[in-house]
């Protein structure tokens, strides 16, 4: 990269970085419209609200001091350890995030325990092909369905089967080693089912390309050939593997709350309901450095792996991927369907009446059930459908704008799509509702200050293939202007793909919206949101399943069909750092991930 953009990108991430610290700082003031209301309901719920009880508390809190004021003591502190007092309980932050952070890097390593143990059985199957110089048709089923679930919708559908029905493990609290059995699977399985379908696919990709025929001839062991191969594999992937890791800080916070378990993410979400913005502040600083850590890590193995090959110039590029079995379509086909059926049938009736018995039982009559409130279920899920469904194509139109803008000035723009990129939405409304309050607005804005990070990558991408056509890049000389070229030459190359890009992220972002009501993050009741549905069914599962399951069903099969409809046609982008092709084309060079076969081997 030459150094005046070797320049840019870094200002680019620095300024990132120090944004996102200085909105974290900033919390107490952004918030600080109510924050003396919440100071005197927690410490001193005897006094009245007087202007002058309110004046004192601000003046307390250091409010009235200004903005930069606060950042500098808020800095300060942090630099000395103190990252200040609880606006609710009046002791000191530290400590309670540090006992909370505890649980949580504990549960975390469990769930990657698992997670590496369901990788690996699905990349067995790839390892054994690979070695016996078969190829056969991969329909990636068994991935997707382990992918297909977000986190909060596989602890509920856990929490039924292994706590409730099968009374196999204990269905809440921290305090045993069988406690951690299903938090750990329900962060684990689709974690695994993620990397064991990105390392399967870039095994198998290893394995058809040229240098392996030359290690062969040179006679090179299973063993020795696997170990390359893997080798030669893990530098791709390990980028989207550290997403994995960092994703795993959001769902931990789903998790812990189903099942009660005393972690950051659940320290969390009580800071945010309660504002306790010095609490929500170290939370969030302790997540960052979590994230920071499994990026860096990732980052570092990926250099140590693939930094010879790229030093030397013998790096192989795969080959392009190959399409899928013609039978995928019939998956989200299914799917759709089903999901149209529960919405087209809810939608014919009334989701806020009160006219069952309390949980009443599903019947011919009542096909879901009824809720805690007597309302009907399936109403609740067809109409919730509506406007879930909704406020994600409002939010997939924004991020679409957004990424366009973005994606057109990468260099600039690096910064922010890596920080987006690597922020959970989960995160994101913690911030928002921080700040404005949980509410469905709020929901819709933090979904879509992370999810216009793909699209970004995707136009600079397609805009640097735009510009490299020969026809455009005689325009200028021909005296066309660089906005007449944008419009009538990038852009309309950009637009389409972009377009059926964003669709196709409809879905997840619909389940992004889900988990942030389900969480209490976003709509408030009587919604008949999809998340708030699940959340409301969770207080009662033991006693009435199925007002988890209702809500559970239409949320896999809207899971299902996003996976299904990604996994189909919508390629994963690369970051920001690979947006400009390689300069030099080695794939037709019989050289091994390290620059050098088994033994020396000429061309």
């Amino acid at each position: 990269m030459p150094a005046p953009a070797f320049l840019k990108v870094t200002a680019s991430r620095i300024a990132a970085f120090l944004g996102l610290v200085l909105l974290i700082a900033m919390l107490p003031w952004l918030s600080g419209r109510g924050a003396e209301y919440t100071i005197l309901r927690a410490r001193y719920a005897d006094r009245e609200p007087t202007p002058e009880a309110l004046a004192a508390i601000r003046e307390e809190l250091g409010l009235e001091q200004g903005p930069l004021a606060m950042l500098v003591s808020w800095v300060r502190g942090v630099f000395a350890g103190d990252f200040g007092t609880s606006w609710v309980s009046n002791t000191p932050v530290g400590p309670g995030v540090g006992a909370a952070l505890g649980v949580s890097v504990t549960l975390m390593g469990f769930a990657l325990a698992g997670a590496a143990v369901i990788a690996v059985l699905i990349c067995v199957p790839a390892v054994a092909e690979g070695l016996g110089q078969r190829r056969r048709p991969v329909s990636g089923i068994l991935s997707a369905a382990l992918t297909s679930l977000p986190e909060f919708l596989l602890a509920a559908i856990l929490l039924v089967i292994g706590a409730v029905w099968l009374r196999w493990f204990p269905p809440f609290g921290w305090m045993a080693p069988e406690h951690a059995v299903l938090p750990a699977l329900a962060l684990g399985i689709p974690a695994g089912g993620l990397m064991g379908l990105l390392l399967s696919d870039a095994i198998r990709s290893g394995f058809g390309e040229k240098w392996v025929a030359t290690w062969r001839l040179a006679g090179a062991g299973p063993g020795q050939l696997a170990r390359a191969v893997l080798r030669r594999a893990l530098p791709s992937v390990l980028p989207q593997i550290g997403l994995v890791l960092i994703g795993l800080t959001g769902g931990a916070v789903a998790v812990e709350k189903v099942y009660a378990i005393p972690g950051l993410g659940r320290a969390l979400l009580g800071a945010a309901s309660a504002q306790d913005i010095p609490t929500l502040q170290a939370g969030m600083l302790a997540l960052m450095a979590l994230a920071l850590l499994a990026g860096t890590l990732t980052t570092a193995g990926r250099y140590l792996l693939i930094g010879p090959a790229v030093r030397f110039g013998t790096l192989p590029l795969p080959e392009p991927a190959r399409s899928g079995s013609r039978r995928q379509p019939a998956v989200p086909a299914v799917t759709g369907t089903a999901l149209l059926v529960i919405v087209g049938a809810g939608l014919l009736r009334d989701p806020l009446t009160t006219a069952h018995t309390r949980l009443a039982v599903p019947t011919w009559s009542l096909p879901f059930g009824a809720d805690a409130s007597g309302r009907d279920l399936l109403a609740r899920v067809g109409h919730g459908a509506v406007g879930t469904l909704g406020t994600a194509l409002t939010v997939v139109l924004v991020c679409l704008v957004v990424g366009i803008t973005v994606g057109l000035f990468p260099l600039a723009a690096t910064g922010p799509v890596e920080v987006a990129n690597a922020a959970p939405p989960i995160l994101a409304g913690l911030v928002v509702a921080a700040i404005t309050g949980p509410s469905a607005q709020g929901a819709a804005l933090a979904v879509a200050a992370v999810s216009w990070a793909p699209l970004a990558a995707h136009t600079a991408a397609l805009a640097q293939e735009a510009r490299a056509q020969s026809y455009v890049q005689v325009l200028p000389v021909l005296g066309v202007g660089r906005a007449r070229i944008m419009l009538r030459y990038i852009l309309p190359a950009v637009v389409p793909p972009l377009l059926r890009h964003a669709m196709l992220r409809l879905p997840g972002v619909a389940l992004a919206l889900a988990g942030l009501g389900f969480l209490g993050l976003g709509p408030q009741q009587p919604s008949p949101e999809w998340g708030l549905i699940l959340a409301e069914g969770i207080g009662y599962v033991e006693r009435a399943p199925w007002a988890v399951l209702a809500p559970a069903s239409a949320l896999v099969l809207a899971s299902v069909l996003a996976v299904s409809l990604a996994g189909g046609g919508a390629p994963v982008w690369k970051s920001p750092q690979l947006w400009k092709s390689p300069q030099r084309k080695t794939a037709d060079l019989p050289a091994s991930p390290q620059g050098a076969g088994p033994r020396a081997a000429k061309p």
